[in-house]
């Protein structure tokens, strides 16, 4: 390329786009491998082959249909991974139904907001896992559950909920037993379930996924079948995936990670979805990949760190290990060498995307030189294509930063119910706007160099401080408060909150925390919390946010992550 080369990267056109529904490519994946390990529960002990995963999946389709459920109504599901998660997610695109997934960290106000933003009409959940109990924390918000028979919902405080199922744990007033969706026998509903199926389309709204928004509330990101079925497929590929395949995945489901990534990238390929645990654990992953003679992985940095770190690491045999995905925040470089070299993973790819992208738009390949996958995010995806703008939106010349845009067949349909904040986000011309700022090479390989907002990665998770900005300042003591992000050595970054009491208040950090203790999930609740009496602002009177990352960085005696 010569000097006047623009970022400008275009992705190859073969193999063609899928070109049809999840359920459909379920039902191919069921014809093509019935024998074939399709889904295997470790904690459950549950181990599906194909054609018992689309029968069960049926079956289930079957049921909602007969509780009234209709295509484009939307089913939340609210639960830590688990065989019934896959079952509802699949279910639910045969009958067209949009499912909303929620992160299973979430506390009653956030479940609120998500339930009536975009107007859940049927709630999966778990009853409980560890600490949190889903059922009585629903309940809390509806009371009226508990006087109501099986059968539909009337809440004021939730005008769209009318059905609620509840995973796992004995039977219980107002809530159908997942159990019971399993049963249905009712060839009538399958002929019906298999009508509906085939009157659907690839570009049907099928699945939103919530991301935290820099204006405080989440925002529902919006995926057809053909947005994220090709991206589990084009992922799959480049990781080399195939028939008989074993893919563990300690990733979360209700993230494009584990549900796009991973269970569609397992049905395109013919390879089989592998939960080691209900949430991450790294004994967990490194025994399931033993046991079950995993050949790949999914994880985010620290997901692959805790597991090079326990303590019986060494006892493990992952020679059956040879490929994987590390996403969700920048590797560290040599972490990458020790995956590599002592987790046998020889095939291992990085990815980059996000929510809004399906979400993979840049990922290396098995044939890229070590020193390209440690110090790069790859190159662009199939039928996609980059550019990186600068701050007057022009393309940058070839080795420029600026800002990531992708378009392609991958952006979402948009913002739930939110036509503003769908136009800020993607331009009259398709473009994706990121907010990340990258970098791309003379070879097009691609670097994430920085962000444009303020947004924090912590383990992998997009935090955002508004949200939290906002949810703290509904304490009655709380005159004002900025949140930011420092670093730190195992997740990359922390949260911290610089707050401004009321005057003559007193609250302590203790009181903070108790405050957000059930109200907010855990990783939200800031790790540093500071008194102050003022922020560093300009002449403006606009705070200086970087001020306090700095004031923290020195007090802490922290450093920058280093990162490829």
């Amino acid at each position: 390329m010569n000097e006047q080369a623009l970022s400008h990267v275009v992705g190859v056109y073969e193999p063609p786009l899928l070109d049809m529904t999840i359920g459909k490519a379920l039902e191919e994946a069921a014809s093509k491998w019935p024998e074939e390990w399709a889904v295997i529960s470790a904690p459950q002990n549950i181990r599906w082959r194909y054609k018992e995963f689309e029968d069960r999946v049926n079956r289930v389709a079957a049921s909602l249909l007969a509780l009234g459920m209709q295509p484009g109504d939307r089913i939340g599901i609210w639960s830590p991974n688990c065989a019934e998660w896959t079952l509802t997610q699949f279910a639910a695109a045969k009958l067209g139904l949009i499912l909303v997934t929620i992160n299973p960290a979430y506390r009653t106000s956030e479940l609120a907001y998500t339930l009536n933003k975009v107007g859940i009409k049927a709630l999966v959940a778990a009853e409980r896992f560890r600490s949190s109990s889903y059922v009585e924390m629903l309940e809390s918000l509806a009371p009226e559950v508990a006087n109501r028979e099986k059968g539909r919902l009337v809440s004021a405080a939730f005008p769209t909920l009318e059905y609620l199922i509840k995973i796992g744990g004995e039977e219980r007033k107002g809530w159908v037993t997942f159990e019971s969706l399993q049963q249905c026998d009712d060839a009538a509903l399958f002929t019906q379930v298999k009508t509906i199926g085939s009157q659907l389309k690839p570009g049907d709204p099928i699945n939103i996924q919530f991301t935290s928004g820099t204006t405080g509330h989440p925002k529902g990101a919006t995926l057809s079948h053909r947005n994220i079925l090709n991206n589990g497929y084009f992922v799959g590929g480049r990781l080399g995936l195939r028939r008989g395949d074993r893919l563990c995945l300690p990733v979360p489901l209700y993230h494009c990670f584990g549900m796009v990534m991973g269970n569609l990238g397992c049905v395109t390929h013919g390879a089989a979805m592998v939960y080691p645990s209900a949430i991450f654990d790294a004994a967990a992953a490194l025994q399931t990949i033993e046991t079950e003679r995993c050949t790949g992985l999914f994880g985010v940095p620290t997901m692959f760190i805790a597991m090079l770190g326990d303590p019986d690491f060494a006892d493990y045999d992952l020679t059956s290990l040879r490929t994987g995905c590390m996403a969700g925040s920048p590797c560290p470089i040599e972490v990458m060498r020790q995956v590599i070299e002592k987790m046998n993973i020889k095939d291992i790819t990085i990815a980059y995307g996000m929510t809004e992208t399906s979400p993979v738009s840049f990922q290396s390949t098995r044939d890229d030189t070590i020193e390209r996958r440690v110090s790069t995010i790859g190159t662009v995806h199939p039928h996609l294509e980059v550019k990186i703008i600068d701050e007057n939106g022009r393309t940058a010349p070839v080795g420029s930063s600026g800002e990531i845009c992708t378009r392609g067949y991958s952006v979402m349909l948009g913002y739930w119910d939110d036509p503003e904040r769908t136009a800020e986000a993607i331009d009259d011309d398709g473009w994706m706007h990121t907010g990340d700022v990258g970098v791309i090479d003379a070879e097009g390989y691609g670097n994430v160099v920085g962000r444009l907002k303020d947004m924090v990665i912590r383990g992998g998770e997009n935090l955002y401080p508004r949200e939290i900005e906002e949810f703290l300042h509904g304490h009655p003591q709380i005159a004002d408060v900025q949140v930011v992000g420092v670093p730190d050595e195992k997740y990359g970054e922390e949260l911290c909150a610089w707050i401004q009491l009321k005057h003559g208040a007193s609250l302590g950090e203790g009181d903070v925390r108790e405050y957000c203790d059930g109200r907010i999930t855990r990783h939200k609740v800031p790790r540093y919390i500071r008194f102050v009496h003022e922020f560093p602002t300009t002449v403006t009177g606009k705070v200086q946010k970087f001020e306090i990352r700095n004031a923290m960085i020195r007090e802490l005696s922290l450093r920058e992550s280093q990162t490829a």
